[in-house]
Parts: structure tokens; sequence; C-alpha cells
């Protein structure tokens, strides 16, 4: 699984002009899902994103994840991560999982966030979204669990 992960003061999510999900103070999390992901990805990348120190504490230094700052987590399916631009400039997303199966693996990365305390936000799975956020920082943040661990 790949993911861009912000850190923000607020993100929503917006489908046909009604705001599906939203928070303050936490993280926007864009996820895609790659073809050959499991149920570890999951897991992997759901506690990593929920342990990322990238809030600061009170000598402004990054310790304090996102439980610490009692923040929340806006999840965003975008399999445009998984997009291959080494061969031309238009991107090939072959390497995404396809929809329904990512769908369930997108959910799980969500239900595990919320196992492990964190409320979470999401936007609604192959609609088109429009996504607004304050990046705080900015603090900006790429995963994949291919690279990981």
């Amino acid at each position: 699984m790949r993911a861009v992960v912000q850190r923000v003061t607020r993100a929503k999510v917006t489908v046909l002009d009604q705001v599906i999900g939203q928070i303050e103070h936490g993280l926007c999390v864009l996820v895609a899902v790659m073809g050959d992901d499991t149920a570890s990805d999951c897991e992997q990348l759901a506690k990593k994103v929920a342990q990322l120190r990238i809030f600061t504490d009170e000598e402004e230094k990054m310790n304090r994840n996102v439980s610490d700052i009692s923040g929340a987590v806006l999840a965003i399916s975008q399999f445009t991560l998984a997009g291959d631009t080494r061969k031309g400039n238009r991107p090939s997303f072959v390497g995404a999982m396809p929809p329904e199966a990512a769908r369930v693996l997108f959910e799980q990365f969500c239900s595990t966030l919320v196992t492990l305390g964190i409320p979470v936000q999401t936007g609604q799975f192959r609609a088109h979204m429009e996504v607004e956020l304050v990046n705080d920082g900015p603090v900006t943040i790429l995963l994949d669990t291919k690279r990981l661990f």
C-alpha cells in the first residue's frame, strides 16, 4: 500500500456538493492499494500512520502521534498513487489492485485505525471527490509498505 500522509489543521472531502467526511487537527491520508497488497499491508500501514510522530511537543520537536494530540484521520482512497510514469507521460495504473478487492483492503486499513483508537472519517470509494485541507507545517510524509519494513 502507498500513502501520502499530511499533517492538517483541518480537512474535508465533498462529493456532489455534500461534505461526507471532515476532521479538525489530525492527518489526511491518501491511500492506494497495490495489486500485490494483503491484509498484512493494511495492518502495517495503519500502525505506521497511528504511530507517526509528526506532531510537535512543547519544545517544537516532532515527538507526538495523532493519538497524543487527540486528532483524527481523514482517509481517502486514491488509486492514482499507483500511477507509473516511467514510460512516457501518461500514467499506467496496471499496478493498482482491481476496485472491489481494493475496497476491502482500504476498509480494513480504516478499521485497523479505529481499532487502534483513532477516529476515522473517509471519502467515498470510486467517487469523484473534492478534498480540501490545510497542511500544517507543511508536513507531508510518503509511505509504502513494500519499502517501510
